[in-house]
Order: structure tokens, then sequence, then C-alpha cells
């Protein structure tokens, strides 16, 4: 099949595992933390000693979900103390960094060659975001790393009820050394990564590993959290672990994708986008609480923990229109490119595998 614009949902029959029941004394420690969310009336701006306070937005509140607490105790070890003030610090670097302002017109220019790509899920439902340096287009700057947050944002808002983490899909192929990020660049990636989005790596899958990019991760292994280098795989078939029906041809499915920029770029935001608004409008019905089910806000079959059962946001006939377009888009080879070039105009309108032993270096198992 062929497509030239983002999956906006998993392969048929795919579904996220299902979460573990928590402990009589994780549950315990999952309402200390709770309940140290909802005490804050304000945080700081910036981490900065002495730095203005501000009240909590609803953004933020709304951030602060069941699971978005869980993801931090587990990351802390279940340390209900260290795992309050990871969230706090995360809250504020949010804030300092900018992350909800970065827009699609602003991070344009850094994707304009699909370096890139939000693409398809893998086989528990986690979408699947390749990173192709050989399409790298920038010099090494603040900005590079700005847009690999905002992919990351967007990565997390298409996946599907139940599934928090992503996939990684890094092809070193027809890159060159000049193409990989600087030491200095590397370790910040890492550090917002782990500090900043704990629990949300399912799999890295790395093809394609030259020499010098085995160099690269070496030098900046020592900085890898241990638990996230387990979840790296080398040069495995990617068919393994991502329907064929929903990975790129190059990479061994049976998607037809060529990047077109002024097509995949509308569109990913435009899909992003509803399902945030769409997010937003069930946390709003069900009381707007901190500590609400991300199940139930992505859409899920899972009710409110916000005091009002069983809400559901009314589906608009122009809502569902979209839903029906999308879901024959997933499964008609030719009708899906129709559907993509009519969302297209109207936004327009609007708007080889790897042997270690090859390797110059040997190859550690690391994680980004």
């Amino acid at each position: 099949m062929s497509a030239i614009g983002p999956f906006p949902h998993p392969a048929e029959g795919v579904k996220p595992a299902t979460p573990h029941a928590l402990t009589a004394d994780q549950q315990k420690k999952y309402e200390e933390i709770l309940a140290a969310a909802k005490s804050w009336e304000t945080l700081p701006k910036t981490p900065a000693k002495g730095a203005e306070q501000a009240p909590l937005s609803d953004s933020e509140r709304m951030w602060l979900t069941r699971e978005c607490l869980l993801r931090y105790l587990r990351a802390a070890k279940w340390n209900v103390a260290h795992a309050i003030k990871r969230v706090q610090d995360t809250l504020v670097w949010r804030r300092e960094y900018g992350t909800e302002g970065f827009t699609a017109d602003y991070i344009s220019d850094e994707n304009s060659t699909g370096k890139q790509v939000l693409l398809g899920y893998d086989k528990e439902g986690r979408p699947c975001l390749y990173l192709l340096p050989n399409k790298q287009n920038t010099q090494n700057s603040p900005k590079q790393v700005q847009h690999l947050v905002y992919m990351l944002e967007q990565t997390i808002s298409v996946a599907p009820p139940g599934q928090e983490s992503l996939a990684l899909l890094i092809d070193f192929r027809n890159s060159s050394a000049g193409s990989q990020p600087s030491i200095g660049t590397g370790r910040q990636v890492l550090h917002i990564l782990q500090n900043h989005y704990p629990e949300r790596l399912g799999r890295a899958l790395i093809t394609h590993l030259p020499w010098y990019v085995t160099t690269f991760l070496k030098l900046i292994s020592p900085f890898i959290d241990p638990v996230t280098k387990t979840k790296m795989r080398y040069n495995e078939p990617l068919t393994d672990h991502i329907p064929a029906s929903q990975l790129m041809k190059n990479a061994g499915g049976e998607v037809d994708f060529v990047y077109d920029h002024s097509i995949y770029w509308p569109a990913l935001d435009a899909l992003a986008t509803q399902r945030r608004k769409e997010r937003k409008e069930r946390w709003e019905a069900a009381g707007g609480v901190i500590g609400e089910s991300e199940i139930y806000m992505w859409g899920g079959d899972e009710k409110s923990v916000g005091g009002k059962d069983g809400v559901n946001v009314a589906v608009t006939p122009e809502k569902q229109a979209e839903s029906d377009e999308f879901e024959v888009a997933k499964n008609e080879d030719a009708e899906y490119d129709a559907v993509a070039e009519k969302k297209a105009a109207e936004l327009a309108d609007g708007v080889e595998n790897l042997n270690v032993k090859d390797a110059q270096e040997p190859v550690k198992v690391v994680a980004v």
C-alpha cells in the first residue's frame, strides 16, 4: 500500500498490553504522590533559585494524569519523595523550555527533508518515530533538540488509548559522520529523555549502524540509564516488531512512503491537534481533575476518575466523517491516497542486517 501522511490508528487487531495491577503498597504510594500534586498551587517559572512562582495552568493540571504520576514513580523505583521532585522538575523544565509553544510553523524548517517521520504503530500499538540521519538538513543547534522534543510530543499525542510508550526506528543507512549530533547535543537529548520523558521509550530499533556511530554511542554510554539500554535492538528484522502493513518498504514493510513536506507536515499537525483537542474536552467534561485516567482521556473504554463516570464527549458529524475517512484510508490503498490528498488540499486552502563483528568498534547496547 501507499501512504503520504501519518497513520491514525494501529493495524487491525493490535492493542496495547494490559498494565499490571498495583500492589497495595504501590497504590498507597500513588495516593501519596497524587495528594502532593493536588496540593501544588504554584510552581517556579524556572529552576533558578528564588525564581518567580506561577499558578498551575489547566494544561499542566491535565498533564498530571494518573499514568503520568505512575510513570515517575516507576522511574524513581517507587521512592515517593524522589518521584515528587522529578515531577516538579519536569513541570518547571516544560515551563522554561517552552514545550507548549513549539508550533508546526516554528519547527517546520527542521523537518523539511523528512529527517523525522511519525508513521505507523508496532505490534503493541506503540507509535513509530523514524529518525533518519541521512536526511539531516541543519547544523547542530538548540533548535535541533527542540525539533526532537516537538516530535516526541506529537508522537505521544497520536498514541492509542492505553499505550504510554513509543518505538524509535533509527536508520543510519547512507548517513555520514557529519550528520551525527555532537557529544554535547547527545548528552542534552539523553538528559531530556531520561529525566522528562521517563518510561516513554518502549523499544528502539537501530539499523545500518556504521563504525563512527558505534564510537559515538560508546562515548555517551556512561550517561545512559541501564534500564534504557535493555530496550535497544540492533538490526533485527523490523517486521518482527512492526506489522508489514504499517512499516516503510525500505525498512522491509509494505508501505510505499515518500516524504512530501507540504502534505505530510500539515497532516501530522492536524491529526495531533485534533487528538489533543478531544482529550481536553474529555478532561473538562469529567471535571478537570489532577490524576485523571489517560485511557479515558485518550478515548478508551475506561471510565473517568473525575467523579463523572461514563462521560463521553459528543461526536459531531464532522468528527465522525473525519474518523471514517481515516479508517477507510488505513485499509484501502487507493482510497487512502485520495483521502490524504483531499485533506492536504483542504489544509492548504485553510492553512541489511548488522553483524557486530563487521563494526570497527565493538557495539555496546545503548539507548537514546
